[in-house]
């Protein structure tokens, strides 16, 4: 199961907080040349919780549309994406190390300019890091499904996550969601119809996939698997 998405969620009973992960921190072990690509890369392209509010134009040299992924598993598809639209900054958010590993190799490689990443908990980034009406675009693509039932509660969009993140959205910014699992894209389907201030783009249901986003890993898996592949597209503020 990829550890590609990550949230902490209160719930409502204070008095007896915990924490509800939609990841699972496995033992995961670098190789020599990812362990070499984090140490000697992360200190060009990685971002810190420490560093505060995301600035830019101090990081990225410059003002452009802000693309934000959660989840970029290996970071394959994230590096295409930022190379094919030079004209947007990027950022990924992944827990897991040896996918940053590789995304940092891919960056150095290609030299791409216009991407940077987080290592740690999205929410903490959203909470600390993420100033408001900042994204342009926001991309989940095929979080962890969780596909037992009684574990759904783990899966990343959920209401509290939602009203966290739209804030962080500029009026008319997208939210483009994929999964190749048929309940959690009716289950995810039917949350985002109901949440305020996000609109479908399309009359009803899931869009083609757009060509921004290229074909995943992951996805390539789902379809080995026999399984559809369900894109949905959101308005922010429309």
């Amino acid at each position: 199961m990829p550890e590609q998405s990550q949230i902490e969620v209160a719930e409502p009973d204070d008095s007896k907080h915990r924490a509800i992960r939609s990841f699972v921190i496995r033992a995961s072990r670098m190789s020599p040349s990812q362990k070499q690509a984090y140490r000697e890369l992360w200190p060009h392209w990685g971002l810190e919780l420490d560093d505060g509010m995301l600035d830019c134009r101090e990081v990225f040299g410059r003002d452009a549309p802000l693309v934000f992924e959660i989840g970029f598993g290996m970071g394959e598809s994230l590096a295409t994406m930022a190379q094919n639209e030079p004209d947007k900054n990027f950022v990924g958010v992944e827990v897991h190390p040896p996918g940053v590993a590789n995304l940092l190799k891919r960056i150095d490689e290609r030299e791409i300019t216009n991407l940077r990443i987080y290592n740690t908990d999205v929410i903490e980034v959203l909470k600390q890091a993420i100033p408001l009406q900042l994204i342009e675009r926001v991309q989940i693509y095929f979080p962890d499904p969780w596909p037992k039932k009684r574990h759904h509660k783990r899966r990343l969009i959920q209401s509290d996550f939602l009203e966290l993140l739209k804030p962080r959205m500029r009026s008319e910014a997208i939210l483009h969601v994929a999964t190749d699992w048929q309940d959690y894209a009716e289950q995810t389907l039917e949350l985002l119809n109901e949440t305020k201030d996000l609109t479908n783009s399309v009359e009803s249901g899931f869009v083609p996939r757009p060509e921004y986003r290229p074909v995943t890993k992951f996805e390539k898996r789902g379809i080995g698997l026999g399984h559809d592949i369900y894109d949905l597209v959101f308005i922010h503020g429309s």
